[in-house]
């Protein structure tokens, strides 16, 4: 039909130009993003260009369903701006014959977000805290690095090693002075090493050393000698290890480990593409525009609904995530009552452009001849 593919023609040119601006954007933001962090130390110089195309990955997603929506809006309203509707309508073109054509166009948008949902977008999460964790130990080891005092971050511990082993794994002759409430402690060590727990918490391992807890002077001074001591480097609270872990974990493994944190991330990759599927059919009522008004009234008001729906969604992964409702209960009810709504804005529409259908164009026009014949008559 003339009609679908002159519309699936348009809806290609606007879903391209639309998705180039939006990545574009999105490219630019997670550049100036992480050469911030590469230029605080927090993430290597070398591993930039990885990281953007791994964060590229987990926000094409909603790249895809923003384009598909402001796609088919964008078409929608120029259609009426440009009054082609009127002439849709006036041929029979009723506005429920462009649900094909949009779920045709939307189709691949709806399998590729289903894909980078499920697939790609934990698979980019495991890349990229991979990377990072990397990083950040090797980043521990240099703070003591040979020959040089090194202040932490939180500025209450000074390190000093005088060398490193072989396999730069391990430092060697290690001096350490922390101060706590006032009180200084200070660790020396033949060696130590970097070691991350099972709990994610990071800790600088010693061996064969002592500590002197206080000053000589004072009575409460205190020295002891040991075999294996620990300092804990940073701490990884279990809110932060749940998110981050659900993240970046394959679909199997949420399906076999039913956790909290696991059914609301697996809400959150579920409703991706069903959010696509009701956003796509949401533009077609959404796009009406009076030709003789500008069209930035409903564009916001689309936008609104937009930032609207993923909103709900979040709140339902978080009454997921803490235990208030389960996956179950959660993962439909939000994407039916925005089906339903998509199919009373439809039925409205469809009700008001009714005025538009042949046979009242056309009992119009014969009305309006037999109109004109009378005056005619009578001015006879």
């Amino acid at each position: 039909m003339i009609f679908q593919r002159a519309l699936r023609r348009e809806l290609l040119s606007a879903a391209g130009a639309v998705f180039t601006i939006l990545f574009t954007i999105t490219v630019t933001w997670m550049l100036i993003k992480i050469l911030g962090l590469a230029a605080g130390g927090k993430v290597a110089s070398s591993d930039v260009v990885q990281l953007i195309g791994f964060s590229a990955l987990q926000y094409l997603p909603i790249l895809l369903i923003l384009t598909g929506f402001i796609s088919v809006l964008m078409v929608v309203s120029r259609s009426y701006q440009d009054s082609e509707m009127v002439v849709w309508f006036a041929s029979g073109v009723s506005l429920s014959k462009w649900i094909t054509p949009v779920l045709l166009f939307g189709l691949p948008i709806i399998v590729s977000t289903a894909i980078l949902s499920l697939v790609a977008t934990p698979w980019a999460n495991r890349q990229s805290t991979e990377l990072k964790e990397r990083y950040e130990k090797r980043e521990d080891i240099a703070k003591v690095s040979p020959g040089k005092f090194q202040e932490s971050a939180s500025t209450d511990r000074i390190f000093f090693v005088e060398g490193v082993a072989g396999d730069l794994s391990k430092v060697q002759n290690i001096f350490i002075n922390t101060f706590t409430n006032g009180r200084s402690s200070i660790v020396v060590a033949k060696e130590g090493k970097m070691e991350i727990d099972a709990h994610g918490d990071k800790f600088l391992l010693m061996s064969q050393g002592r500590r002197y807890d206080g000053l000589a002077t004072e009575p409460d001074f205190q020295m002891m000698q040991f075999e294996r001591y620990g300092i804990l480097v940073s701490a990884q609270t279990t809110a932060e290890m749940g998110d981050k872990s659900a993240k970046s974990l394959p679909l199997k493994q949420l399906l076999d480990n039913p956790t909290n944190f696991n059914r609301g991330e697996l809400l959150w990759r579920v409703s991706l593409p069903l959010m696509s599927i009701v956003l796509l059919l949401m533009a077609i009522p959404l796009g009406f525009v009076n030709p003789r008004v500008g069209r930035s009234a409903n564009v916001i008001v689309a936008l609104l609904l937009v930032i609207m729906y993923l909103t709900f969604v979040n709140i339902m992964q978080a009454t997921v995530v803490q235990g208030r409702f389960s996956f179950g209960k959660a993962w439909w009810p939000l994407h039916l009552f925005a089906m339903i709504s998509v199919m009373l804005m439809l039925s409205w529409r469809l009700n008001v452009n009714s005025n538009w259908h042949p046979s009242v164009i056309w009992s119009r026009a014969k009305f309006a001849l037999r109109r004109k014949d009378h005056k005619e008559k009578c001015a006879l």
